[in-house]
């Protein structure tokens, strides 16, 4: 199933417990509330850009070095926007011994670089804005398949594990294999 950040849900749930704490007995006296200051709104810190909240993430350590291998980290921390389907470490791990190593030297730049674009397309495209059987273009210029079934996203045979998570430039969706593009 996937997990999203309901901050919304969690602050309705945190308000009912505490409107359900307050005492049962009838004999309670309540005071009048204090008159508190005005408080003025913070701005809520903007989110940070796409390499910055995978390099925040152990579990994408992998993925940054890759990203850093490809000489990609500036392009992602660019304007965008960016939909990335990250794939985590243990999804790196998946593939066959040797296959990470390999692709991370220098001489397999372009291999690299062809694996990770086709794990970016341009534009946002939420989970809400998915639909099966909907292929998605990435940068690397061959489309991925989107494929719904029972609220479950995949993403060609990757099955994406988070869904939505904001980046200042994009969106990440989490996904547990690591895509790779047609010859």
């Amino acid at each position: 199933m996937i997990r999203k950040l309901p901050v919304v849900g969690l602050a309705l749930l945190a308000a009912a417990l505490l409107a359900g704490c307050g005492s049962s007995s009838s004999e309670t006296a309540l005071s009048p509330p204090s008159p508190t200051p005005p408080v003025s709104p913070s701005p809520s810190p903007a989110p940070a850009d796409i390499v910055t909240i995978a390099a925040g993430n152990p579990d994408f350590s992998t993925l940054v070095a890759a990203l850093q291998a490809a000489d990609l980290v500036g392009a992602l921390q660019g304007e965008g926007p960016f939909t990335v389907f990250a794939p985590t470490n243990a999804a790196f791990a998946a593939l066959p011994a040797g296959t990470v190593e390999s692709l991370l030297l220098p001489e397999n730049q372009a291999e690299l670089v062809r694996i990770l674009t086709y794990h970016v397309a341009s534009g946002l495209a939420p989970s809400s804005a998915l639909s099966s059987g909907q292929q998605v273009t990435t940068l690397q210029g061959s489309p991925v398949t989107v494929t719904i079934t029972g609220g479950q996203i995949r993403i060609n045979d990757s099955n994406v594990i988070i869904a939505d998570i904001e980046a200042s430039n994009g969106i990440i969706h989490v996904i547990d294999a690591v895509l790779i593009p047609p010859q």
